[in-house]
């Protein structure tokens, strides 16, 4: 259904969506492009509202016609689409969908085989990227320490290109990081990817039945409890002057040898 008025409270979930992120909103996931709303749609998460301009609806309307429970749709122009969310928008729709309950860690890791896990991730945009790495290499499911980003905040969505609403995850309990017992346990091998030089080369390794690659943050990398909870550590080689990779890369290259994409 058409809409003119940027106020019409109709447009709720979409309003004011920078303000909404700088308060924290914890309820809702909202994606924002044709390629991210489609797999939105796709996904497990119940969508409430698509808004866009008639165009990026039109694209997305094979999408829209599978879902049983179609959620509502309003078309707007570009100005009202704006006004309403607080931005330009050049991406020229957006969907709202309610978060489901949280998972748990234990079951994260019953249901896989090979994980990321995550310490202290808190730049948005990496996190995202970890997130579009993750589904591209079979990644069963990502685990992140209490301190990580919320990887449903937009740009982390946005970053990801949706894949954050495929690919399973779940918040490991304090204290970390002995949570990561939970993994060892149930027989995953946690290798801890640092830049240090007396790490294993990665290469050098064969990939464990059951893996589970510790990323640490841009800058500080991993802690030294983190490191001392892994089973190994291993590294990537690089050239000389070369101290380390941005995470989403190095987790790239990792994932490729492990996953025997490489």
């Amino acid at each position: 259904m058409a809409v003119a008025d940027p106020s019409d409270p109709r447009l709720d979930d979409f309003r004011d969506l920078m303000a909404a992120d700088a308060a924290g909103r914890q309820s809702l996931a909202i994606a924002e492009g044709v390629n991210v709303v489609e797999r939105l749609l796709r996904s497990p998460y119940p969508v409430r509202a698509v808004v866009g301009v008639p165009a990026k609806l039109a694209a997305l309307r094979p999408a829209l016609e599978t879902l049983p429970h179609p959620p509502s749709i309003y078309e707007v122009d570009k100005w009202t689409l704006s006004e309403a969310v607080g931005f330009r928008v050049t991406r020229g729709v957006l969907a709202a969908a309610d978060r489901p309950p949280a998972k748990a860690a234990a079951d994260v890791i019953a249901a896989g085989r090979c994980f990321l896990v995550l310490e202290t991730i808190n730049d948005f945009e990496n996190l995202g990227a970890l997130f579009r790495n993750a589904a591209a290499f079979g990644v069963n499911g990502i685990l992140l320490d209490a301190h990580c980003a919320d990887p449903l905040y937009r740009r982390s969505v946005r970053v990801s290109m949706g894949h954050v609403f495929a690919v399973p995850f779940a918040v490991l309990d304090d204290p970390w990081p002995a949570s990561l017992a939970g993994l060892q346990a149930a027989g995953v091998s946690v290798l801890a990817l640092t830049p240090n030089p007396q790490a294993e080369l990665l290469r050098s390794i064969g990939a464990p039945d059951r893996w589970a690659v510790l990323l640490g943050a841009e800058g500080p990398g991993l802690s030294g409890a983190a490191l001392d909870a892994a089973d190994r550590r291993v590294r990537i080689p690089m050239a000389t002057g070369v101290d380390s990779l941005n995470v989403a890369t190095a987790a790239a290259v990792a994932l490729a040898y492990l996953s025997g994409s490489a």
